[in-house]
């Protein structure tokens, strides 16, 4: 396509991907009056009741469901399916637990577990209320260039787009951190998660629990109604060997290697699988570029905060670009997004070590350290005000 055929738009700002941290990314940034385009590859499935529940869900703490109340969605979210959580729970040896309840802090809940296309579908559908938003979906980014102080995405569709600010949401395969040449590190994890979507005899469960084995956590979610999530780490041959069972199969061995607790009269109804990686972006910016949520880092999900710490970059970026406009300075400027990185860097490196530590720790069957941690979990279930300063983080607040 020649360059007299392109059709050429100008906005503040284009977010590449549309998935929730990116569409959350774009509402904040245009309540603040900015002209925001949001670039993305698929459209998410209309919701109806009747549909199966899908099976990549998040875990969206209190803080998470403030932002998405700021942004609008929280309302249209609420008329869709969720299942609350009050408790959560963590063990290895029977005996030594560590409860944490909304109790204990005066809360309602601690937060919902909600299928990820529904938080995106929440977020989009206020796209509407604004006409400072234009979605342009599907399509595909076929490259990016730079023209004086703007970005230049050019997209499948035949259409450039010209903005100050290009902001990558698009994935731990992100096109543009690639584009913008910041670097990785971090690697693959030795094991694999399994996600298992259950039909149970119990109505809704309210407490998410996790226990610990040589091979991996094994671990429940509560969905809506007589439903729940069941995730299974184990090393990678193991899950693939799982993922290759018919459901009577694979509920035989849920049956045989999940605690006790878990009800066996349930019934398989979906199941899918991943690896499990880290990966830290070496910068968080570059000229009129930067990247948040699982473009910039992925974490081991043993604690469910992928999608938090994600909605904590999206919080940090506006209230950054906020801060600028209200100064009357450049907020696309790397000055600007410095400050951006500052705030969310080193938070969320501290998360995803802690994630790689609890991880080490338990991933072994040696009697002394298992002694030592199981001693440390009963210990952490002391009330205390230690205790309640952990279950407000896992809150977000």
């Amino acid at each position: 396509m020649s360059e007299s055929q392109v059709n050429t738009i100008k906005k503040d700002v284009v977010v590449i991907g549309g998935g929730m941290v990116g569409a959350a990314t774009a509402i904040g940034l245009a309540q603040l009056g900015l002209e925001v385009a949001v670039v993305e590859a698929f459209q998410p499935k209309p919701y109806t009741d009747e549909q199966a529940l899908d099976i990549r869900v998040s875990a969206l703490s209190v803080a998470s469901e403030s932002l998405l109340d700021r942004l609008g969605a929280l309302t249209s979210l609420s008329k869709m399916r969720r299942a609350a959580y009050l408790g959560l729970e963590t063990w290895e040896m029977e005996g030594c637990i560590t409860q944490f309840h909304a109790d204990q802090v005066g809360a309602t809940h601690l937060g919902h577990i909600v299928e990820n296309r529904l938080v995106q579908l929440a977020l989009w559908e206020q796209f509407t209320s604004f006409d400072n938003i234009e979605l342009i979906s599907p399509v595909t980014v076929e490259r990016f260039s730079r023209k004086e102080s703007l970005v230049e995405i050019f997209l499948s569709n035949g259409t450039c787009i010209e903005a100050s600010l290009l902001v990558g949401a698009d994935g731990a395969n992100s096109q543009v951190r690639q584009w913008a040449g910041i670097g990785l590190t971090g690697w693959d994890y030795a094991q694999s998660a399994m996600l298992i979507n259950i039909k149970t005899a119990q109505e809704q469960q309210d407490v998410t629990w996790q226990q610990f084995t040589p091979n991996g956590p094994r671990s429940l979610l509560p969905l809506p109604g007589k439903h729940a999530s069941l995730v299974w780490y184990d090393d990678a041959a193991r899950i693939a060997q799982l993922s290759q069972m018919s459901d009577k199969a694979l509920s035989e061995q849920i049956k045989r290697h999940f605690p006790a607790r878990l009800d066996r009269d349930f019934e398989v109804l979906q199941k899918g699988s991943f690896k499990l990686t880290r990966r830290h972006a070496q910068s968080y910016y570059s000229d009129n570029v930067v990247i948040l949520g699982d473009a910039a880092h992925t974490i081991n999900p043993l604690a469910g905060q992928g999608v938090n710490i994600g909605f904590k970059d999206v919080e940090a970026l506006i209230s950054t670009v906020s801060s600028k406009l209200s100064q009357g300075e450049p907020w696309w400027e790397k000055n600007a997004l410095a400050a951006y990185e500052k705030s969310r860097y080193h938070d969320n490196q501290l998360m995803m070590t802690a994630m790689d530590l609890f991880y080490a720790g338990f991933s072994n069957d040696l009697l002394p350290l298992k002694l030592i941690r199981n001693a440390a979990l009963k210990v952490a279930n002391i009330d205390s005000p230690i205790k309640n300063k952990v279950l407000k983080y896992a809150m977000g607040l």
